[in-house]
């Protein structure tokens, strides 16, 4: 997500010159789907090629031993050389100038158009795109990060949660990072929400930045971040002049918003009073390793829940569930979850467990509920017991309602008034489950 920014730099100031290929090599199972790609496509506006690279062919030629790899071809289909990690286009943008000077002197750059077809223009509409998350409050209010169409909703529901009505719209729609009116702001994929009085905080994920949305004035404001990705993770300071990275979820308690800062893999915090914001929880290293808050080590948080004085989060690239306390001297600790590498589909008990990839979290009850995004499950976790148990889903992508449901990469849950909300995600809808029948229906949004 970071790299594709840059390509899109290169790729418009090179339009006639470069070729951009995606080589996609999965970690996951499911990344390893090419109809879990192609939707990858599509949520994230890719418009080049990509190449499932499901076996790792690819990967080997070209000895690559991280994710994200940049690998430069020239002309005559020879390596010129590669660079490892996120880069920026400052620089590459050189050394691609430099190529192309040296190979059209030689009279070989082909500047004719390449033959390219979206996988958008293939997509029918839809009213919802990727939704991202949900959060519900009492009684029949609902918000939807509609991510794809780069707006929020709010929704009002009828007592049952089956129909719902749209009450208001933040967004123009269009990709960008501008304050103003409801109908004159601009966000870019938009995720987590957490609401405070008449007040909507939103991670605005590729703007970088976390967007305060007052429902009554119908304003939207930028209150952190500055629209460029931070590529360190021990920034603080003034929070309207430090970058962020990635921010994904939100919560919040007493005057402080906890911020999911998946780019950095940690979890900061955002004093409401002072305008300021700092590392909260996690070293900035990539990993599962519980401890104190500041030397504990996280992977990838998406998802957030607080519920007391724990905040339950979910990390996403350990597959793993966890939990810190909001007190002094508050600690890191897991309640499922072992290793980067360690995914699948199991349940059981702590260490047992196995989930894939998995993106959104809510705490209701004494239970935590859980988006197990790449297993198209939602887990029910008793954080006390650390037991896992599938509480909705088959496993298998698609979309059926009723006692036994499927869904398709959900990564949203929330749950209130004896119902669970999902934001599934790749069909594009809300469903609801009954808490205690388990029936699942799809909410009609109107």
């Amino acid at each position: 997500m970071h790299v594709l920014p840059q390509l899109r730099k290169l790729d418009e100031k090179y339009s006639r010159e470069l070729a951009v290929i995606g080589v996609h090599a999965g970690k996951f199972n499911a990344e390893r789907v090419t109809e879990n790609i192609r939707q990858a496509v599509l949520r994230l506006d890719v418009e080049h090629p990509v190449v499932n690279d499901r076996f790792f062919r690819v990967w080997k030629a070209y000895s690559v031993s991280a994710w994200p790899t940049i690998v430069l071809v020239d002309p005559e289909g020879k390596y010129v050389g590669s660079q490892p990690g996120e880069i920026m286009f400052e620089t590459f943008d050189p050394v691609i100038g430099q190529v192309i000077e040296e190979f059209d002197s030689r009279g070989l750059i082909d500047r004719r158009p390449l033959p390219s077809r979206p996988e958008k223009q293939a997509s029918p509409e839809q009213f919802l795109s990727f939704p991202g998350k949900v959060l519900y409050r009492s009684p029949g209010r609902l918000f939807v990060a509609d991510s794809g169409h780069n707006r929020l909703l709010e929704l009002r529901s009828d007592g049952d949660g089956r129909t719902a009505k749209v009450v208001a719209m933040a967004g123009s729609g269009a990709s960008g990072l501008a304050d103003g009116g409801f109908e004159s702001a601009k966000f870019h994929h938009p995720q987590g929400m957490a609401l405070d009085g008449d007040t909507l905080y939103v991670a605005d994920t590729e703007n970088h930045a976390i967007q305060s949305v007052d429902l009554g004035r119908r304003q939207v404001t930028t209150i952190a971040g500055t629209g460029e990705q931070s590529l360190f993770h021990g920034g603080h300071g003034r929070a309207k002049e430090t970058p962020l990275s990635s921010p994904w979820d939100v919560a919040i308690s007493d005057g402080v918003l906890y911020i999911a800062m998946a780019g950095v893999h940690q979890i900061w915090s955002l004093d409401l009073k002072t305008g300021s914001v700092q590392p909260w929880a996690g070293n900035g290293l990539e990993d599962i390793a519980d401890g104190a808050l500041h030397s504990a080590s996280l992977a990838q948080t998406m998802g957030m829940a607080l519920a007391g004085d724990r905040l339950y989060f979910a990390d996403a690239e350990s597959s793993g569930v966890r939990w810190a306390g909001t007190g002094q001297g508050g600690k890191v600790n897991t309640i499922a979850g072992t290793g980067l590498f360690d995914f699948g589909d199991r349940d059981g008990v702590g260490d047992g467990v196995l989930m894939q990839h998995c993106q959104g979290i809510g705490a209701h009850g004494g239970q935590v509920y859980v988006a197990d995004t790449y297993n198209n499950k939602i887990k029910l976790v008793d954080p006390v017991s650390r037991r896992v148990t599938t509480f909705l889903g088959t496993g298998e992508p698609g979309y059926r309602d009723g006692p036994d449901p499927t869904f398709d990469e959900p990564s949203g849950v929330c749950a209130g008034d004896g119902k669970l909300f999902i934001a599934d995600t790749n069909n594009h809808l809300i469903r609801v489950a009954d808490l205690q029948t388990r029936e699942v229906w799809t909410m009609d949004v109107r």
